[in-house]
């Protein structure tokens, strides 16, 4: 068979399966109306928690950022690409996320990737959470670690994983909060664990940051760990920052550590320094977003009681990110396009996302959005099974 041939082979079964992805042309800035394809739509579908991705102030610091500092880096942090925005923004971060230092990445991905690649090796184990995010995934399966996966916040499955080990160095790893099913992990319960078989907690917070706990400060806040019980903390910020890039947040030697030895790290250009400079401006308002994230509880729960009222299939989840779970690729893929036409961008997560029959609606809800909007959304929801039904 051809390379062509090879090719259009595998895009014709994923075609086939109704799991062929699409881009969508965005014609406007990221808020609560986006204009798509010629069309307004209400967006349900971002991760811009906070509606900072196109707040005036963080708009002026990428502009006086450009305007100081330039556009491009020129080169990686190790090199000549360092700038004293990216220092600042470190420092900030660290105090904000109560640990030592902090470093950034130049995207979440690299961040998980380099950690753990930094962290185990031959020899090693790493378990992680059966939904991790792809990139924690990718992260083991490239380590040469011993890679085990538990039972979805199955703290029994990881216990019994746990004492099968006589593994040198043993990594547990978890999203804080799980991007696809919008719960959240069982910190607490691994923290137990990780210090009675003598293993090292990394959480990947990049959905918990800016919603949860004091002042926006994520699931490890919310659960009251420390730096001892909870050594590597990830964030990115992309999401509720509303920027671009990441960090990993720990100790002093933690840290330093990857500054020497993560590969991602030491080799990929620094993020522009004018972005440096509007994540400084949005983390000041994300921790002063008390009033957006009081507001964004109550439209969560809105919601759920509207999808309860209506008997749709609703995950366990206390975060904005709320899956409707559908089943079939099919029918996931029509109620999307049914809430499009209806003026609702809602986007169709199928496998291999999730798992095979559980095809949803991810639908997530921001702090700009109104209790208006919510309800129009349910409204058509409604309209939308029903259509379905007949």
């Amino acid at each position: 068979m051809s390379f062509e041939q090879s090719l259009k082979s595998q895009l014709h079964e994923r075609l086939s399966k109704h799991r062929y992805r699409v881009r969508k042309i965005v014609e406007s800035p990221q808020s609560v109306i986006m204009r798509e394809g010629g069309r307004d739509l209400v967006n349900f579908c971002s991760n811009d928690y906070l509606g900072l991705a196109n707040h005036p102030d963080v708009i002026s610091a990428l502009q006086e950022g450009a305007s100081r500092f330039g556009v491009g880096s020129g080169a990686s942090h190790l090199v000549n690409g360092h700038s004293a925005e990216h220092h600042k923004l470190e420092e900030e971060l660290a105090e904000f996320t109560g640990r030592e230092r902090a470093l950034l990445f130049s995207t979440g991905y690299m961040a998980n990737m380099g950690v753990i690649n930094m962290l185990v090796g031959k020899g090693d184990l790493v378990l992680q959470d059966k939904i991790n995010h792809a990139s924690l995934i990718d992260g083991a399966l490239l380590s040469n670690a011993d890679f085990q996966r538990y039972r979805h916040s199955d703290m029994a499955h990881l216990e019994k994983r746990l004492q099968a080990s006589n593994h040198g160095r043993k990594l547990l790893v978890t999203d804080g909060v799980f991007s696809m099913d919008g719960d959240l992990a069982k910190l607490s319960e691994m923290a137990e664990l990780a210090e009675t078989h003598s293993a090292w907690t990394m959480v990947d917070d990049a959905h918990g940051f800016g919603c949860l706990g004091v002042g926006g400060r994520g699931v490890v806040d919310l659960f009251g760990l420390n730096q001892q019980q909870v050594p590597v903390l990830i964030g990115t910020l992309g999401k509720a920052f509303g920027t671009f890039g990441a960090f990993v947040a720990g100790s002093e030697v933690f840290i330093e550590s990857l500054i020497q030895f993560s590969r991602p790290y030491i080799y990929t250009t620094a993020l522009p320094p004018a972005v440096a400079a509007a994540t400084r401006a949005s983390l000041k308002l994300l921790v002063a977003a008390d009033e957006g994230r009081e507001h964004l509880q109550q439209l969560i729960t809105q919601f759920r009681e509207g999808c309860v009222a209506q008997g749709l299939a609703l995950m366990e989840s206390s975060s904005p990110i709320q899956p409707v779970v559908v089943g079939s690729d099919a029918a996931a893929l029509a109620l999307s396009q049914a809430l499009a036409e209806q003026g609702f961008w809602v986007s169709a997560i199928r496998p291999p996302t999730v798992p095979e029959g559980t095809a949803r609606l991810r639908v997530t809800l921001t702090a700009q959005h109104t209790q208006t909007q919510v309800a129009e959304l349910l409204q058509a929801l409604s309209s939308a099974n029903t259509q379905g039904d007949t």
